[in-house]
């Protein structure tokens, strides 16, 4: 067990008042608040917006046998900048919906974008992207492959999904991450994940087989 070194918990937040001030497929909160500081006492009173758009999971499916990886590829508008390309190679993910478990949410998911049929799901990492504006929380994957609808379109179109499926080498994938090609978290951090743990992964899942 690794000693926790924050000074600080939930019990040193206080919440005076909570609105919603915008509520679409998407919802923001005005909170007023204090906390407690380093130097000792009770900030001020404080007003700060935070973002909700609930919490997600993500997956990395992975053909152990031929060491591939199941990246996606798909338009997202957060990425409209300039000349940049707002196309993402990434992860398969999407929001936990309630009454949902997390592997609920794995499986649909790897079915619906990548037609991907996976086996053993192992959780690598949970962490929050954007924590001083937002409140998503993801928590990332990593799943053993049996099959996917590798070089196909796939995606819900009910929510103008339009989605293609890579199989990847991971000695490539983790190239094109040292390369900076990789630009979107999860995906970053499953990729990193992998290369310090995924040797060791491997060989647990075959010892099982």
């Amino acid at each position: 067990m690794i000693d926790q070194p924050l000074r600080f918990g939930a019990a040193d937040v206080e919440i005076m008042a909570r609105e919603t001030v915008y509520q679409g497929y998407f919802s923001v909160e005005a909170l007023t608040l204090r906390h407690q500081v380093f130097a000792g006492g009770w900030s001020d009173v404080f007003r700060r917006e935070c973002f909700h758009r609930g919490d997600a999971v993500g997956v990395l499916p992975w053909d152990i046998e031929r060491d591939e990886l199941i990246l996606i590829e798909q338009f997202r508008i957060g990425a409209l900048r300039a000349d940049e390309i707002p196309w993402m190679l990434e992860l398969i993910a999407g929001v936990v919906e309630a009454n949902e478990s997390d592997v609920d949410v794995v499986h649909r998911e790897a079915q619906e974008e990548a037609a991907c049929l996976l086996d053993q799901v192992v959780p690598i990492a949970t962490y929050y992207p954007s924590a001083g504006a937002c409140s998503e929380q993801i928590r990332l994957f990593v799943g053993r492959m049996m099959s996917a609808g590798i070089g196909e379109a796939h995606g819900l179109e009910g929510e103008h999904e339009d989605i293609w499926v890579h199989a990847i080498p991971r000695d490539q994938a983790i190239a094109l991450l040292d390369a900076g090609t990789i630009n979107n978290g999860h995906t970053l951090i499953a990729l990193q994940w992998l290369a310090r743990h995924g040797d060791a992964l491997r060989e647990q899942w075959r010892v099982r087989q």
